[in-house]
């Protein structure tokens, strides 16, 4: 349904450094054996086949050799020690390197694709950029870190896909990118971009505490002892379907109000503690019983510009890279599933980002503890949120206004919620699921979770 225009390579602009190293942070390392993030960015904006070939597409290519200029790391490869007893990985771009960009046209429904009903999650990806293979040179395996691709929808619209390596940068990180590139082409050219940005330039030296070179050795040590595998094509068949789900902001109000009348003494009951409690009791409530009747909720949190123990001054938000707290939320499934269970859900994870998130004295503490305390949830159900209505990819805005939907790929394995922004205070959940679970699932998030 998806028909294949041109696959070329863009490399940055004229004046870009002619190469630049960067040794993987243990921050970077965690995600080296995890999937590419990947992600569909839709935009209304219709436009004819002789408009998005003869002006779109060269203007797309034109600005995303700008921003690369300032972005280097996209455009390089991972590096990967064929000896990983003497080397360690690193990002390197030269001279030459690439993004390798794919332009399509799509036959594709545009408006059941942006739609939040469910819908069958295999379709999203012919709009997906293929992943590049692994390749090796002389001492190193060589992994492409992004890949990119463009779908026209003749007279509707068009859509940016995604996919990259994890290691390369967190949200912010990959998000900066992409807002520099929207910026520079809604522009022109890349002085709107420098102007605005001005000290906000991306940052890439890695970041240096009193004990990084000792927890890296830490992390090299145990992500080594993994086999390094090509990355991952696309996972088809899914067997699942997509939706999204909207919380209004009526809604968060009300279930604010619930958790605070049933806990009045509850400190700091966020927008993020409702939807996640929510969307979390939901799920469980839906799935029924787990094998193991403790269940998990990971949270990741942004560790720049916040007070924390391992780095003073604190990260810049600026910072190119990986940078992310996390907290781990422990529940008996049988308390989620109880009649007040979204208020346990809610306690929970406010005592979980009280203690490890908010307390500046023991967030982003001991990093080198996470490979010891993860094995402990194994074989629990577990649930984990990508993205943040902070790090809002619909605001990336190419000329052509912001993004209609943003659909988040890497959901399609395991138990996961995407969520962002809908205006006027409401957010969009994303879930996927198989059929049957999304039945159920649509079902407990509609009639609302109990709680007197």
């Amino acid at each position: 349904m998806t028909t294949v225009i041109e696959t070329c390579r863009i490399p940055p602009s004229q004046g870009a450094a002619a190469e630049l190293f960067l040794p993987l942070s243990f921050y970077d390392m965690t995600w080296l054996h995890f999937n590419h993030t990947r992600r569909l960015v839709f935009y209304n904006h219709p436009c004819s086949e002789a408009e998005f070939s003869n002006t779109i597409v060269p203007n797309l290519k034109h600005s995303l050799s700008l921003a690369l200029k300032h972005y280097l790391p996209v455009a390089g490869n991972l590096l990967y020690p064929s000896d990983t007893d003497t080397d360690k990985p690193v990002f390197r771009y030269i001279s030459g390197d690439s993004v390798p960009l794919t332009i399509g046209v799509s036959g594709l429904d545009y408006n059941e694709l942006v739609a939040n009903h469910a819908r069958e999650a295999d379709q999203f990806y012919d709009l997906l950029p293929r992943t590049p293979a692994m390749s090796e040179e002389e001492n190193y395996k060589i992994i492409p870190p992004i890949s990119l691709q463009v779908t026209h929808f003749p007279g509707r619209g068009i859509c940016l896909g995604l996919s990259n390596h994890h290691s390369l940068g967190d949200d912010r990180s990959i998000l900066g990118f992409i807002k520099a590139w929207a910026v520079i082409n809604k522009s022109g050219n890349d002085e709107a971009f420098d102007s605005r940005n001005g000290e906000s330039l991306p940052i890439f030296e890695r970041l240096i505490c009193k004990d990084s070179s000792r927890v890296d050795g830490i992390y090299w040590e145990a992500m080594k002892k993994r086999p390094l595998k090509p990355p991952a094509t696309h996972p088809l068949p899914t067997n699942r379907v997509r939706a999204s789900f909207i919380l209004r902001h009526s809604d968060i109000i009300m279930l604010k109000n619930r958790i605070l009348s049933a806990r009045p003494n509850i400190d700091r009951v966020s927008t993020f503690v409702v939807a996640a409690a929510y969307v979390w009791t939901a799920l469980e409530k839906s799935l029924g019983p787990a094998e193991n009747e403790d269940v998990v909720f990971y949270i990741a949190a942004d560790g720049t510009g916040r007070r924390n123990a391992l780095y003073d001054p604190p990260v810049p938000v600026n910072y190119f890279g990986n940078c992310l707290g996390s907290g781990r939320v422990r529940v008996e499934h049988r308390r989620l599933a109880a009649e007040d269970g979204f208020v346990a859900a809610a306690e929970a994870i406010v005592d979980e980002i009280k203690t490890k998130i908010y307390n500046g004295d023991e967030f982003l503490k001991s990093p080198e503890n996470l490979l010891t305390e993860m094995p402990k949830y194994k074989g629990m159900r577990a649930m984990a949120m990508t993205g943040s209505p902070k790090f809002d990819y619909a605001e990336a805005d190419f000329g052509w206004g912001e993004a209609e939907k943003v659909e988040v790929l890497s959901l399609d394995g395991g138990y996961s919620m995407s969520l962002s922004n809908s205006g006027d205070g409401d957010l969009i959940v994303g879930m996927s699921l198989t059929k049957e679970e999304m039945e159920t699932f649509a079902s407990m998030f509609a009639t609302g979770v109990k709680v007197k």
